[in-house]
């Protein structure tokens, strides 16, 4: 194990930030970047106070050749970690990016699934086809129902797929040697569609209201209203879409170099009140799916998913803090 691999476990294992260590060290966090990254090494004296720090000596950080039971030995982390191989790094990293498409579709299935309903009800409704607000309600809801079962089905095999590697997401883990070095030169590689496919998708979120006002603009025709609302979920399932696959792709890298969302620190934070995401968004579902089907306003009731997750925070923290004060 090299120099810079030493560094980045050993700062883990104390469940340190790059920015942590870099105030330890008194050098910038760019530096401790580079020291991960085997782009520079630091000098003899900051050798020494990485040592002191780690609580190792500095023969175990100059020499490649000590065995990685030195460092279990010297370590100050009291919990079990997981050792993660090239080989498993990479064979996560090709099977996320392959869900991250899947699922991306599954989420789209789910908003475009009410369309057909909506469609044909307000066609049936305006006599622009000749056909029963029954069979319009029947056929719109078969086509919803297919559609969420699609996602549904797509969403069981891609967890199914990825089930072996579940602990990268909730345990702390180790890498092995050029582990880290690839995961980051794959990441940087990916920086630009990341950044490029979030943008684009935000933008498409944001603007999948324009042709509800367009329609409210230029026409009074109840008809064009619907089919407005109809193309509204369209643009929204493309912008979701291309958040979701996206995002997923950029939290593989980051399970796999503990970082943002996937640090030790949130890995914790999550065993404690990961129930609290997965309780609040099975109540909204529900609420959803109640509403829509009493009320029959599925033009109406996609507002539950926007409103939701602006609340979803205040609501997290909420429930935090009550489980602290109460125990």
């Amino acid at each position: 194990m090299i120099l810079a691999d030493k560094i980045m476990e050993l700062r883990k294992k104390n469940g340190w930030s790059q920015e942590e260590l870099a105030e330890k060290m008194d050098v910038s966090r760019q530096s401790i970047s580079k020291w991960e990254g085997a782009q520079s090494v630091p000098d003899m004296g900051r050798i020494v106070r990485l040592s002191e720090l780690f609580g190792v000596s500095t023969d175990y950080l100059l020499k490649d050749d000590m065995e990685r039971e030195e460092l279990i030995q010297v370590g100050t982390a009291d919990e079990t970690v997981r050792m993660v191989s090239l080989e498993e790094a990479n064979t996560f990293l090709d099977i996320r990016a392959e869900n991250a498409v899947r699922v991306a579709v599954g989420v789209m299935l789910c908003i475009l699934s009410p369309i057909a309903l909506i469609l044909l009800g307000g066609a049936a409704a305006t006599g622009k086809l000749a056909i029963s607000d029954y069979q319009a309600t029947g056929i719109g809801l078969t086509v919803l129902l297919l559609m969420v079962g699609g996602a549904v089905a797509i969403f069981v095999t891609s967890s199914i797929r990825a089930n072996c590697f579940e602990y990268l997401e909730k345990e702390p883990i180790e890498t092995l040697y050029g582990v880290s070095g690839m995961v980051r030169e794959r990441k940087s590689k990916f920086q630009s569609v990341y950044t490029s496919q979030l943008t684009i998708g935000i933008v498409l979120c944001v603007l999948s209201a324009m042709p509800l006002f367009i329609s409210m603009l230029f026409s009074e025709e109840e008809f064009a209203y619907i089919v407005s609302v109809c193309a509204l979920l369209a643009v929204a399932a493309v912008g979701v879409l291309l958040i979701v696959r996206s995002c997923m792709i950029w939290g593989s890298f980051q399970m796999l170099l503990e970082e943002g969302d996937y640090s030790r620190e949130a890995k914790a934070e999550s065993k404690k009140y990961g129930w609290i995401a997965t309780s609040y968004w099975m109540l909204v579902t529900a609420g959803y799916l109640a509403w829509s089907f009493i009320t029959d306003k599925w033009d109406r009731t996609w507002i539950v998913w926007p409103v939701a997750a602006v609340a979803y925070a205040a609501v997290y923290e909420i429930a935090k803090a009550l489980r602290r004060k109460n125990g």
